[in-house]
């Protein structure tokens, strides 16, 4: 199925000479003279390998035919990270490389797409946003102005992000899976 390159996202699968590609990062540029274009940041899927490819916006690419099928994330050993299919219970394995930096976001029973193709998962799409704990972050100085002012906090998966200065530790938040930015305080 041919799309034209200013509508790819991340986690797309595109087939280019034969060869498929996981879409890492695509960002689109429209300079104020001259041609719109699309930059995409891509990995192999058979090897591995990091490129980056530069299209005019209006350009043709070839989507590969994957099917997104939901699974819960059931955990992490040696050989990779296991999902399982809620509908008939079939587990999956998936390697590191496939999660890549998503792996800290992962949380036991979490819903997952997996993007599947002849057989084997090639990409992963977490839910957008995820709740963690602040386990480290520092105490609130008096006299500093409550809105707009961020701290570096620790979280219970080993991320550090920026809270407000009000968070303190032991408080359950909500991050951005996207960048690990926080979103708001965790209504539980």
């Amino acid at each position: 199925m041919k799309v034209i390159a200013s509508q790819l996202r991340k986690g797309n699968i595109v087939d280019i000479d034969g060869n498929l590609y996981v879409v890492l990062k695509a960002e689109n540029f429209h300079p104020g003279k001259g041609t719109p274009t699309t930059q995409v940041d891509m990995r192999r899927i058979s090897d591995g390998v990091k490129t980056a490819q530069r299209y005019k916006t209006t350009d043709q690419v070839e989507r590969a035919h994957v099917e997104d099928h939901e699974y819960s994330y059931l955990y992490q050993d040696g050989d990779g990270f296991h999902f399982m299919n809620d509908e008939n219970y079939e587990q999956v394995q998936v390697a590191a490389d496939v999660i890549g930096d998503q792996s800290v976001y992962l949380q036991e029973g979490m819903k997952v797409m997996l993007s599947i193709h002849e057989g084997n998962a090639v990409a992963i799409e977490l839910p957008q946003k995820v709740t963690l704990e602040v386990v480290d972050t520092e105490p609130v100085v008096k006299g500093q102005t409550a809105s707009g002012s961020f701290k570096p906090a620790m979280l219970s998966n080993g991320v550090r992000t920026m809270v407000p200065t009000h968070i303190t530790t032991g408080t359950r938040i909500v991050v951005s899976t996207s960048d690990g930015s926080y979103t708001e305080r965790a209504k539980d």
